[in-house]
């Protein structure tokens, strides 16, 4: 038979074609994770969530803060996916195999694979938050569970552990970004080395909100802005969401590990807050969201990685009114109790996404300053403790890098509605083995008058604030502390800055 060179067109193939066309453009704008807090005493029953994710919106993802059966139930048969938390408490006992074991039967394997587990989390923000003994358990930990879900018969499900980027010494400009030292190769590349041998996420919490500055407002909520340019790789960057993942990115390139997958596991914005935090309002919170929802379905990764599409999960679904902390922290959620959205950003299905900022060509501009990261624990079974028990992490001693092109000075003070004993409490701890000079606030030092907790704990908090690098996640103090523009320096008393 002769074969024709003339090309097919048949209706059947033209079909087929545009049909690929289809679902490989469909992969991009299905779905979107968010993470299901519960901490709140009016939120609907998992059951319903979960129905409701599934007929009515494009969250196909969720991110759990516990090992909850009522919700891991409620997800049976959904074809959600289902990111779950182990609570920081069980570290030291996942070093025992036999614990681990009995942990998966007891946890995990009644569930699934109805459930769709895709991902256990060993612990939350471990290096921020927990004592140094934690720490170093925490990579052996996550090798043992590893280890007890394969001998349990399950290996699809991956094991990992989010980091807020407190795990940074460096961010700003990204191409210059590396891990704390002590953390990097002591904890963070063991921990890398287990992701790269059984294919995990590396799983990093990357919150602008935390970085907000009322000069960089448009670049921090994917808003038309100028750009910022990075010397030294010569990319630019149109949002801080990009330029934190790739400060991430370098980091883990420094160390030889830039073929491990990076998850944004937890990023946001609330929508209201206290009268301190001007920046949280719907029209900034549906800009921030919207602006990663958008990026997100539309497949754009970053400048240094620019084929990569980094699976982001929203921080919150809901407003959860039991959360300590300020009003801020009670809502970051996209949809009140009753499944009102808040505000709309095309997250329902048959909604239309927020349109694209019309970006003019962008003139190269310095870096930024460093950016901020967070400093409240996520939600855990129970709230966590008030202050440290233990201080914090030490590291060694290292000069600090200053940011490029600073745009304005930050301090951080005392919050208005902060109590004598949260401070007192914030001043005895930052002033034992922490590093910080708290000689000016003592009887004949130039801070000392006015003589009163209020004013001697804002000194003691900045200097810590200042020492430690300026990321917001060292300006939190159990949620008494807030980062302010203005110089509290007065006559002989002179703030760090």
């Amino acid at each position: 038979m002769e074969v024709s060179n003339k090309k097919i067109t048949s209706p059947l193939f033209t079909f087929l074609f545009i049909s690929a066309i289809f679902i490989q453009c469909f992969t991009f704008v299905s779905s979107i994770g968010v993470n299901y807090g519960t901490l709140g005493n009016n939120l609907p029953p998992p059951s319903q969530v979960a129905q409701f994710l599934k007929d009515k919106t494009l969250i196909d993802k969720i991110k759990i803060f516990d090992v909850n059966p009522d919700i891991l139930r409620a997800f049976a048969n959904t074809g959600i996916s289902v990111t779950v938390t182990v609570p920081n408490g069980e570290i030291p006992k996942l070093l025992d195999i036999g614990y681990a074991k009995s942990y998966v039967e007891a946890n995990i394997k009644p569930f699934y694979p109805q459930t769709k587990i895709d991902v256990i989390a060993i612990g939350n923000e471990i290096l921020h938050w927990e004592t140094p003994e934690v720490q170093n358990k925490l990579v052996p930990a996550m090798r043992t569970f590893y280890q007890a879900l394969t001998q349990s018969g399950i290996n699809t499900i991956k094991v990992s552990t989010p980091h807020s980027l407190g795990i940074l010494l460096s961010s700003n400009p990204p191409s210059m970004a590396r891990f704390r030292p002590g953390w990097d190769v002591g904890i963070l590349q063991p921990m890398l080395q287990f992701l790269r041998e059984t294919k995990g996420p590396f799983m990093v919490n990357p919150y602008p909100y935390f970085g907000y500055n009322p000069q960089q407002v448009d670049f921090l909520l994917f808003r038309q802005n100028p750009g910022v340019f990075d010397k030294f790789s010569k990319r630019m960057y149109t949002n801080m969401f990009d330029m934190l993942l790739d400060a991430v990115y370098m980091s883990m390139k420094r160390l030889g590990y830039d073929d491990v997958e990076i998850i944004a596991a937890e990023t946001g914005w609330p929508s209201l807050g206290e009268s301190f935090e001007p920046q949280c309002t719907v029209e900034n919170a549906a800009s921030y969201n919207g602006g990663l929802l958008r990026k997100y379905v539309t497949g754009a990764g970053t400048p240094l990685m620019p084929h990569r599409k980094i699976e982001t999960y929203i921080f919150d679904l809901f407003n959860e009114n039991s959360k300590t902390g300020s009003n801020a922290e009670r809502n970051f959620g996209l949809f009140r109790p009753d499944f009102t959205p808040v505000y709309n950003i095309g997250i329902m299905k048959g909604q239309p996404l927020l349109p694209m900022p019309v970006q003019p060509k962008p003139l190269p501009q310095p870096a930024l300053p460093q950016p901020q990261q967070p400093r409240a624990p996520r939600n855990r079974a129970k709230p966590g403790p008030m202050l440290p028990t233990q201080p914090g992490p030490k590291l060694p001693a290292q000069p600090l890098p200053k940011p490029a092109a600073p745009m304005g000075k930050k301090f951080c003070m005392p919050k208005p509605q902060a109590t004598d004993a949260q401070l007192q409490a914030s001043l005895d701890w930052a002033c034992t083995n922490q590093g910080v000079d708290c000689g000016p606030v003592q009887a004949g030092g130039p801070c000392f008058n006015p003589n009163t907790v209020r004013s001697h704990a804002a000194f003691v908090m900045n200097s810590y604030y200042q020492i430690k690098g300026r990321n917001d996640i060292n300006c939190d103090f159990s949620g008494s502390a807030v980062i302010v523009f203005a110089d509290p320096s007065y006559g002989t008393c002179k703030y760090l800055s």
